[in-house]
């Protein structure tokens, strides 16, 4: 022990501490502060004992009137003060320190603040609210303001918080373990919103760790890494109305067209190197911007906090924390509820399947393997160089459960985008033989997880109703949107990865090896309906040397543009609903780099306006025709009239609306018009042309047909009647029969 005392003082010697708890105080090693520290009774009376390291002196207040009650006395060791007080009415500390004086409450006069069913629903990995019980809540205990802070370290040995206000020193706010949940609590008085804080861990093992809080709602902006006492002051909603109608709006009836977003890139002050656009910056340029293009929702790059930037957010530590990048959590739900104003919906991307192994984060969070697999056949990921959350440990399958419902309830997120699914749901993902384990079957199935999606996706259908859960999911794993009561993971859409691969490889051939590549366009239509499908063009298509999405395109720069917006088009009018990357609706020629804005000059030249201008008209289109909405999941809302034109590259279909009504969607993919072209259509009489995607207006060469044109009573191609067309070149026409008045 260190003793610095040759005699003690004038005091009475029952409130001198153990050796060993002495020595446990210095070391910053004692599990349980409060059996020693705080207010205590014995046949003598009450007597009160403090530890503050560095502390002068220490006086104990009356807590109502600020009378001195009496002086501590130093004893034992630095920073150990104690004293007999006449009685246990509520007190203060008067503390004397070397650079100032401190009046506060004591941390460790107060009760247990958790309650035991709160306690009961964390052992059991069943707590839904655990942004509003773990972490750092601001709250008044007996009059006195301050945070009362809960973490889950079950294997630590002592855990304190630290900041600014105890200089960061471990031994000043010891927690106390509450048993059996394995949960640490303090409450620290005269803190509040704002404060930075960690955690400073014991491990099991001696070796001593800062981590960043899991639960925190708030945190310093990178590169800093603390947690930051948030303000919980309930945010003002001005959405119930777009709340109460948003589950028809997700009906697979309905129109759904997504832009996706990269918060730090979409726009900056000042052009490439300037400062990020914040919430309120997107709320006032973002929004009006999806608007115009007529978008029915927005998609976010994981926001969650994230320590490094080049993730584009998909290695997150903040499970409930909006990145500082952007702003306060205010600042977050703010947009969201502009957005919801507006009539748009927000989609957040999210991710369960793995987490960064920066040491301030949850890694080997208390000494041991608590968040992830220990093994790391199962519990780190070599493509990511990330660990990988064990599922199957109830604690760690509840708290990603309670993230989930914290983004949909708190923030009135309307959809998830669960990223990574297939990484998930097999054991042997990008492993090869040798480097993986079975389940207990022998099977390459991660079954922990199956369950995990399939209970997340059954507790948000009834915990948060409305909303949605999106997979992306890039194998032939069946049943993805299929509902768990049905053996299936009980998704609302899956990304389709297998439509997106074709119709890119085809769209990328030169028109001229088009005939022998037809069936990359054909073939996804034979699974279209075997699961809810989004047609994805997202970041990933547009990142590490893939290009650009209009780089893709071959030809001069006028079949370039002739071929993104003939895509577009074929993209808008098949099954399934739309998701586009941001820079994609103007045809931005660099590939996206999260380092720099988007090439907003580009839209000032007349192609790149053409395809922005298609895209609205697009948008507005897909929500107006029934046709291409309604029946996105049904075979009976599709119809091939010609599909096997290898020779001239022309496709043709049919899409039908609930109520029957047709949709011809025409596609000449070579450079050379076609007239009098013939395809059946389902009904005599006036057609009118709806869409061209070779309009003028679009920066095409402005051949169609003159706006309307008559069907005959001529059967053909399986329809009644047929129509004589003109194809435009690298085009896509939408026509419709005219109704009688």
């Amino acid at each position: 022990m260190n003793d610095v005392t040759t005699t003690r003082p004038v005091l009475d010697d029952t409130l001198w501490l153990s050796e060993d708890d002495a020595d446990a105080l210095v070391e910053g090693t004692h599990r349980d502060p409060f059996s020693v520290l705080g207010m205590h009774s014995d046949e003598q009376g009450d007597y009160l004992r403090v530890f503050l390291p560095g502390a002068v002196g220490v006086d104990v207040l009356d807590r109502d009137g600020g009378s001195l009650r009496c002086c501590l006395t130093g004893i034992q060791i630095p920073g150990l003060f104690a004293a007999r007080l006449p009685h246990a009415a509520p007190y203060q500390l008067h503390i004397r320190w070397p650079q100032g004086e401190q009046i506060t409450e004591d941390p460790y006069s107060f009760g247990l603040l958790l309650g035991e069913m709160d306690l009961y629903l964390l052992g059991e990995g069943n707590h839904r609210n655990l942004g509003h019980c773990l972490g750092a809540q601001p709250m008044t205990v007996e009059e006195t303001q301050g945070v009362r802070f809960a973490v889950w370290a079950p294997n630590a040995r002592r855990v304190s918080v630290v900041g600014n206000f105890n200089s960061w020193d471990g031994r000043r706010h010891p927690m106390r373990l509450r048993h059996p949940a394995g949960v640490w609590e303090l409450f620290i008085p005269r803190l509040g919103p704002g404060e930075a804080y960690k955690y400073e861990i014991l491990e099991a093992q001696g070796a001593l760790g800062l981590r960043a809080d899991p639960v925190a709602l708030a945190t310093e902006a990178p590169p800093s890494t603390a947690s930051v006492v948030a303000d919980t002051t309930p945010f003002t909603w001005h959405d119930d109305e777009w709340v109460a109608q948003r589950e028809k709006a997700h009906a697979p009836s309905r129109p759904m067209s997504i832009y996706e977003v990269h918060a730090a890139s979409w726009r900056k002050h000042g052009g490439d190197n300037g400062e990020l656009y914040r919430w309120r910056d997107l709320a006032e340029h973002l929004i009006p911007y999806v608007l115009e293009l007529g978008f029915t929702h927005v998609e976010l790059l994981p926001i969650m906090e994230h320590p490094f930037g080049g993730s584009w957010g998909y290695q997150p530590l903040g499970q409930f924390a909006p990145s500082a990048r952007f702003g306060t959590p205010a600042d977050f739900a703010y947009f969201v509820d502009e957005c919801h104003r507006a009539g748009l919906g927000v989609i957040l991307d999210w991710v369960p399947a793995h987490f960064p192994t920066d040491p301030h984060g949850l890694a080997r969070f208390d000494g041991t393997a608590l968040y992830e697999y220990e093994h790391p056949f199962e519990g780190f990921h070599q493509d990511w160089n990330t660990y990988i959350y064990n599922l199957g440990r109830r604690e760690v399958h509840g708290f990603m459960l309670a993230s989930a419902l914290h983004w949909l309830k708190h923030f009135h997120i309307d959809a998830l985008r669960v990223d990574a699914v297939a990484s998930m749901l097999y054991r042997n993902y990008s492993r090869n033989e040798g480097e993986w384990i079975p389940n207990r079957h022998g099977g390459q199935e991660n079954l922990e997880t199956i369950e995990f999606l399939r209970h997340l996706n059954d507790v948000i259908s009834e915990e948060a109703p409305g909303t949605i859960v999106i997979a992306e999911e890039s194998t032939a794993w069946p049943g993805v949107t299929q509902p768990t009561k049905e053996g299936g993971l009980g998704f609302a859409y899956k990304w389709n990865m297998g439509w997106m691969h074709d119709t890119l490889t085809y769209i990328a051939k030169d028109p001229i090896y088009r005939s022998h590549a037809h069936h990359e366009m054909t073939f996804p239509m034979v699974y279209a309906f075997s699961e809810h499908y989004v047609l994805p063009i997202s970041h990933d298509e547009v990142v590490h040397g893939k290009g650009s999405l209009i780089g893709k395109m071959p030809g001069d720069e006028w079949q370039q543009f002739a071929n993104l917006r003939a895509y577009l088009v074929l993209m808008w009018s098949q099954p399934g609903k739309k998701l586009l990357f941001m820079g994609c609706e103007f045809g931005q020629w660099r590939e996206w780099s999260h380092d720099r804005e988007l090439d907003w000059s580009l839209l000032a030249e007349p192609r790149h306006a053409g395809i922005h201008r298609l895209l609205g008209d697009l948008n507005r289109c897909y929500k107006e025709l029934p046709a291409l909405h309604e029946c996105d999941s049904e075979p009976q809302g599709f119809t091939w009239v010609v599909g096997n034109d290898e020779a001239n590259s022309v496709f043709a279909w049919l899409r039908w609306s609930a109520s029957g009504e047709p949709l011809l969607v025409v596609a000449n993919l070579t450079p050379i018009p076609r007239e009098g072209y013939r395809l059946g259509v389902p009904h005599v009489g006036s057609w009118e042309e709806r869409f061209n995607s070779d309009a003028e207006c679009y920066g095409g060469s402005n051949m169609g047909n003159l706006g309307r044109l008559t069907a005959k009573d001529a059967p053909l191609h399986g329809q009644s009647a047929s129509l004589e067309l003109t194809l435009p070149p690298l085009a896509v026409l939408l026509l419709r029969p005219v109704k009688a008045p």
